[in-house]
């Protein structure tokens, strides 16, 4: 597979996803970049808007595995991971594996599960691989995770600490659809879901390839000055009390690289980073104390730091 052939494969389960799912292009799109250079997504949004849906319409599409886990209270590791158990009829313990063994897991209302639970996650989402009674077990790729949660509902949740919200590479938000938007989604699920008859377009061997192909992409060094200008200014910022980690630049340079590749480039572009700051760095950000209340204020602050920063030519960016 050529880096251009990515685009077109892309496309195509855009297109396919679209069948089902109304409007959103733009999360679409970053939900690919996610899939692409295995990273996983936050959805942060209220109940209703779609996130189950987007999910499978994703997994159809790829002829991929995927598994809904509710996180609640009482869920516990082993409920993820899965259990070696006695089977009494051989003699030996078997292992039955746990939901996570898929390739798109979405994992609904992450926050309402103990600290515990939640960081089963982790080994899972930064290896692909879990470790169970000392014996390790390889997840199969692609693996994605779609971990939402409700931003309404405070009683009864356990916030995700720093160091897990760190492992996702992008934190997004669905919104409500437009009144046109609305009017579409009630005429194409009038008489039934169109994701009963959504086909897959691609094989999960396509997207191992593409995740294997897209670090080609290239990335002058004007391009990796200005991005490390941008995080540079959210360590040394009045307003933020903890920037952006060695993690999180990484995880920028794996998106935009991806991004790139989806609007038919194989080089990166000012424009890329611009369009990806917000998603993958604003859940990296600590803000100090006088500023966490302030809704959106991370995206606010991540727009005058970008607007402070100089754009490089574009003829430095090109090879």
């Amino acid at each position: 597979m050529e880096l251009k052939k990515i685009k077109d494969l892309t496309d195509q389960v855009k297109q396919n996803i679209q069948q089902v799912i109304v409007g959103k292009e733009d999360t679409i799109d970053q939900l690919l970049v996610a899939l692409i250079s295995s990273g996983h997504v936050l959805l942060e949004d209220v109940p209703g808007t779609g996130k189950t849906l987007l999910a499978k319409s994703l997994a159809q599409s790829l002829s991929c595995s995927c598994k809904r886990i509710q996180f609640t209270p009482d869920l516990l590791p082993s409920d993820i991971t899965g259990i070696n158990f006695y089977n009494q009829k051989i003699g030996e313990f078997e292992f039955r594996p746990g939901p996570i063994f898929s390739n798109i897991i979405l994992a609904d209302e992450i926050n309402r599960a103990t600290p515990r639970t939640q960081s089963s996650l982790l080994e899972c989402m930064e290896e692909q691989q879990t470790t169970i009674d000392g014996e390790t077990h390889v997840l199969e790729k692609p693996f994605l995770v779609i971990a939402t949660q409700n931003p309404l509902e405070s009683q009864g949740t356990f916030p995700l600490p720093e160091a897990q919200l760190d492992r996702f590479l992008l934190k997004l938000n669905l919104g409500y659809p437009s009144k046109e938007e609305g009017i579409a989604i009630l005429k194409r699920f009038k008489e039934k879901n169109p994701i009963h008859e959504l086909l897959p377009i691609a094989s999960k061997e396509d997207i191992v390839e593409a995740q294997r192909l897209y670090s080609k992409v290239y990335v002058s060094d004007d391009m990796l000055s200005y991005m490390m200008e941008i995080i540079e200014k959210t360590r040394n910022h009045e307003h933020i009390e903890l920037g952006v980690s060695p993690r999180g630049s990484q995880a920028l340079l794996k998106a935009v690289q991806v991004y790139a590749l989806l609007k038919g480039r194989d080089y990166v572009i000012p424009d890329d980073v611009k369009a990806m700051v917000k998603p993958v760095l604003a859940h990296r950000l600590i803000l100090a104390h006088t500023m966490r209340l302030r809704e959106n204020q991370a995206h606010l602050l991540l727009d005058e730091i970008v607007d402070q920063v100089a754009v490089p030519a574009e003829e430095l960016t090109v090879k």
